[in-house]
């Protein structure tokens, strides 16, 4: 499956990096005989397309290094490095070109085009629509970041060689130079390109909240491993790479299972998750539910009603009381949304305590990781 996935994101790479290359040699040859700065910034944005191929390349290559001492968890995160320096060089080039169109506002040359250069740019606009949708389709079946990023870019650079078209027919036929405005146009869809790559590289390198189609999907998955786990909660992921991800979940068992039975349903949880989800589950831990005690349930919904009194708790789980140590234990998930998570984590734990004076009240805080 790695194999599969590097030769499609090589192979469009490559596709990219020539397609690219001969693209900007014609429409520089374009740019400099008609004298148009449009054409050769869009000849220059060209250039850029395909350092960012060679990047996304090397990027790959260097994800599927094999963990090491130093790096236990392998390479995966270079993609995400590789689609963050895509964007830098996309702003580079935005920059760069908004500075050399506002100097053509300042001091305006006048264009001459030929048929030549019409025929150049209009045959950029279909190659680079063809190539923004092959790579963006390869981005999504290999899972890439950068391959994703380019054939965004790739798809932009499409509507930048239509405005340069359309800037050259209003020339031609109206006697109106759009050069330098329109290369300032152009300059500010190619920063736009750069920040939105750059945002969302880095979201992913800082770490992002859990899909809710997958956390909901693993988290019934790892439910239905035995029909005495009464939930599965706390799930969260570390993602190394497009294609690592490491976890760890908690589940609700009864207190009568044994050493055994637990690390005989933990293994097949970790087995399970990793092959339907490709997740590999570093830890398995458990919370224990009373079952011995019918008052214990009692207590639980006493204790329920006080937590979901509150609006921004989302979640209470993990009960287990022990009446003769008069021993309370449960975690709570309190919402993003609250204005001082710790604050009403406090107050909630406080209430509790106030209705159950007599027990030592140990209250785990938990953040609102997935749903």
């Amino acid at each position: 499956m790695k194999d599969r996935r590097e030769a499609i994101i090589i192979r469009t790479g490559i596709i990219g990096i020539l397609a690219n290359i001969f693209l900007a040699s014609f429409k520089a040859v374009a740019g400099i005989l008609s004298n148009s700065i449009a054409v050769i910034l869009d000849a220059v944005n060209n250039l850029t397309d395909a350092l960012s191929s060679i990047i996304t390349i090397i990027g790959t290559k260097l994800a599927l290094k094999p963990a090491d001492r130093e790096h236990p968890f392998g390479h995966g995160r270079a993609e995400y490095i590789s689609a963050m320096i895509i964007g830098i060089i996309i702003l580079y080039a935005g920059f760069t070109s908004l500075v050399e169109s506002v100097k053509k506002i300042i001091t305006p040359q006048i264009p001459d085009y030929s048929a030549v250069t019409i025929i150049v740019v209009s045959s950029a606009v279909f190659v680079k629509i063809i190539l923004g949708l092959f790579t963006s389709a390869m981005g999504r079946r290999a899972n890439s970041s950068s391959l994703t990023a380019s054939g965004k870019d790739a798809l932009m650079d499409s509507v930048i060689s239509l405005s340069t078209l359309a800037a050259a027919l209003v020339f031609i036929f109206k006697g109106i130079s759009l050069e330098a405005w329109l290369g300032v146009v152009i300059s500010f869809f190619i920063i736009r390109t750069g920040v939105e790559t750059l945002k969302e590289t880095l979201s992913k390198i800082l770490g992002e909240r859990i899909d809710s189609k997958i956390s909901i999907a693993i988290k019934k998955t790892v439910a239905s491993v035995d029909p005495e786990i009464r939930g599965a909660y706390d799930l969260a992921l570390n993602n190394y790479g497009p294609d690592k991800h490491l976890g760890s979940i908690h589940i609700e068992i009864p207190d009568t299972w044994t050493a055994g039975k637990i690390d005989s349903v933990t293994r097949k949880i970790t087995r399970v998750v990793y092959e339907k989800f490709g997740v590999i589950m570093t830890a398995v831990g458990v919370y224990s539910v009373n079952t011995k005690n019918n008052s214990a349930a009692e207590i639980r919904s006493r204790v329920s009603a006080i937590v979901h009194d509150h609006k921004d708790i989302v979640q209470m789980h993990g009960f287990f009381v022990d009446e003769e140590e008069k021993l309370m234990k449960f975690d709570l998930v309190v919402s993003f949304g609250s204005e001082d998570m710790q604050a009403m984590y406090e107050h909630v734990v406080s209430d509790v305590k106030e209705a159950f004076p007599d027990y030592d009240v140990q209250v785990q805080f938990d953040v609102d990781l997935s749903d």
